[in-house]
């Protein structure tokens, strides 16, 4: 083998190394940039006060797990699935409001009236995990899932032309608005 030979094998072999230590190293480093009480959303009171709230947190508190799905505006049952998360009840606390903002990282937003919100037949979680798989690996992220008894959410029941709409992914913030 000549020289050239020998050139390339450890110019190979160097490059395996480096693409392995990058390998083991990427997911630290993305886990590096999250905040450091890991995924979070902010409350944003009636008052303008603002709190941020972590998944951390979120664990240490009442955690709801149910199946759920909901029917889209052609009335198809989608994702349906074992959800976990927090009442919004819970989140908001008694802060005084009359309609809930709930906006996604993409800006999409849905108000939703304060009976809605704590209607417990029902109830509304912000939900960080479904069937086994949470935030931030979750690709839809907080989400609100709506958790009836049943487990189903339907047009009708839900007096809508798409329960879906309320279904909102990727929740960044909770807005209350008097």
């Amino acid at each position: 083998m000549g020289i050239a030979g020998k050139w390339n094998w450890q110019g190979a072999a160097r490059l395996v190394f480096v693409l392995l230590i990058a390998a083991c190293v990427a997911p630290l480093v993305v886990r590096s940039l999250l905040p450091e009480n890991g995924p979070s959303i902010e409350i944003v009171k009636t008052s303008g006060g603002v709190r941020t709230i972590f998944l951390s947190e979120m664990k240490k508190m009442s955690v709801v797990t149910r199946e759920g799905r909901y029917q889209n505006q052609y009335g198809n049952w989608q994702d349906q699935g074992d959800y976990s998360g927090v009442l919004l009840t819970d989140l908001i606390e008694n802060h005084s409001y009359a309609t809930l903002d709930v906006v996604a990282e993409d800006g999409y937003r849905v108000a939703m009236d304060r009976g809605r919100v704590e209607d417990f037949e029902y109830p509304m979680v912000l939900a960080f995990r479904m069937d086994e798989v949470e935030v931030p690996d979750w690709e839809d992220g907080f989400r609100i899932a709506i958790l009836p008894e049943d487990g189903g959410v339907s047009n009708a029941d839900y007096g809508v032309e798409s329960a879906g709409s309320y279904w909102v992914k990727r929740v960044s913030r909770l807005i209350l608005k008097p």
